[in-house]
């Protein structure tokens, strides 16, 4: 067993996470989360003997930013760059909301790295704004636009301020600016083609309560993943595998032993 620890990948400080003894296991975090909401789910699989990596993403909790704006195919690509920093050719998956994210493309693009995959709540279906968003949006940037044109920079910055203080989400005004942009990124990417391309068994596990990836966005994905199953945890919200996290556990070992 091995506790947390520091590293660098690719120039960026990480911290990680590593408990138990047994077939490896690949655990990533939600926008905005870190290691420390994972670990008391992933103390649960140690018990059924699994070997649980964890990391904090680049940008959050205790690891380093990017030094540029990183999209979902990046961090894609880091955790694949961590699995090979640690010799691991293939292991299980266990994704939460942007972790999920990253295991769609890695389950598309890298079967052959995953054994099995579990998603909790998982992102990665885009979803039209709606009208009076779309406007608003179009008018605030034809406005900044405009005042940019005539010169008038500090004007377009306060402006570009006041739409974001009344209207952006909590987390992208708490973020700095390359996290900022980091999340436009990832938010604006459809991952559905993706989707039909996962090539390792999926199980889906969905809070009925979510309010942040709704119900239908797991019912959607299990109808495009070509072997997948969805499992609907009632009472659960967008942190099913925390609301219910002996049955998520359970079901979670049965996917992993079978793949």
């Amino acid at each position: 067993m091995k506790g947390a620890g520091a590293l660098h990948i690719d120039g960026i400080r990480l911290r990680e996470l590593v408990i138990g003894a047994g077939a490896p296991v690949l655990l990533v975090h939600g926008w905005g989360a870190s290691v420390d909401l994972l670990a008391p789910f992933a103390s649960r699989l140690c018990q059924s003997g699994y070997r649980c990596h964890m990391l904090d993403l680049p940008g959050f909790g205790e690891s380093g930013e990017p030094n540029a704006p990183f999209t979902i195919f990046d961090y894609a690509r880091f955790c694949l760059a961590y699995l090979d920093h640690h010799g691991l050719e293939r292991v299980h998956y266990f994704g939460h909301s942007l972790g999920g994210r990253i295991g769609l493309i890695l389950a598309a693009d890298h079967p052959d790295r995953l054994a099995a995959m579990a998603l909790s709540n998982s992102a990665g279906l885009t979803t039209a704004a709606p009208l009076a968003s779309r406007l608003r949006l179009g008018a605030y940037k034809a406005a900044r636009r405009g005042l940019e044109s005539l010169g008038a920079g500090s004007a377009a910055e306060q402006l570009r301020r006041r739409y974001n203080q009344r209207y952006a989400s909590a987390d992208y005004r708490s973020a700095s600016p390359v996290m900022r942009q980091t999340l436009v990124n990832i938010v604006s990417q459809d991952l559905l083609p993706q989707a039909r391309r996962v090539a390792v068994p999926t199980l889906l596990i969905w809070g009925d309560q979510d309010e942040e990836t709704p119900l239908w966005m797991g019912e959607a994905l299990e109808r495009a993943i070509p072997d997948a199953a969805l499992v609907t945890l009632p009472g659960a919200g967008h942190y099913a595998y925390l609301d219910q996290p002996e049955d998520a556990a359970r079901i979670v070992d049965a996917l992993f032993r079978a793949g």
